[in-house]
């Protein structure tokens, strides 16, 4: 799939669109949650690891770890495959350096790396906005334009309906399920959680 240039009109589109959309109320509490859960002590500790050893910062971890693994430790960032055997599905065979069963740290590492996350220099809401977006991959923006990116934007006001039902698969009706990356991070940064230069 093509990648999309972060560029100056890309950073003002995720700017406004943050700055206008709010977490639907109906959401709210399960965002707090989730928030929360990305926020405890021991998963936050798991997140430091693996933002000394890239560079990421904690909370983008523990974001790409919601939206890929549903914050369970026992599968792999890259796309949510048990950590007992390297990835089967895309991107498949990672890691590629050790044995399985892999620690989800070492494996977190390595998808951060293959993503080129560890390269990535802008942290604010729109640099964190198209990370996310580009490690989930630009099938909405590139082939369905007029549908915000549920893997950001579910559970807020800026998204509706309108999904892949699988890779291929697009449904105008289907709804996302999972809170999207930038519900969360609205509400870490709006309980104080995390300082991020938006």
């Amino acid at each position: 799939m093509p990648v999309v240039p972060f560029t100056e009109e890309l950073s003002r589109e995720y700017h406004e669109t943050f700055t206008s959309a709010v977490i639907r109320p109906e959401r709210l509490a399960e965002v707090r949650r989730t928030a929360q859960r990305i926020c405890a002590a021991a998963a936050m500790a798991r997140y430091v690891a693996v933002a000394e050893a890239t560079g990421v910062p904690a909370h983008v971890v523990g974001l790409v770890h919601c939206l890929e693994c549903a914050l369970d430790f026992r599968k792999h960032l890259h796309n949510g495959d048990p950590l007992g055997a390297r990835t089967v599905r895309v991107p498949a065979g990672r890691p590629r350096d050790g044995e399985p069963p892999f620690s989800w740290e070492q494996s977190a590492a390595d998808a951060l790396r293959l993503k080129k996350l560890d390269r990535w220099t802008d942290w604010s809401v729109p640099g964190v906005a198209y990370v996310l977006e580009r490690y989930n991959g630009f099938g909405y923006r590139l082939y369905h334009p007029g549908t915000p990116s549920p893997y950001l934007w579910s559970f807020t006001t800026a998204y509706v309906s309108g999904k892949y039902a699988s890779d291929g698969k697009w449904s105008d009706a289907l709804v996302s399920r999972q809170c999207g990356g930038m519900a969360l991070l609205r509400a870490l940064l709006e309980d104080g959680r995390i300082p991020v230069d938006a």
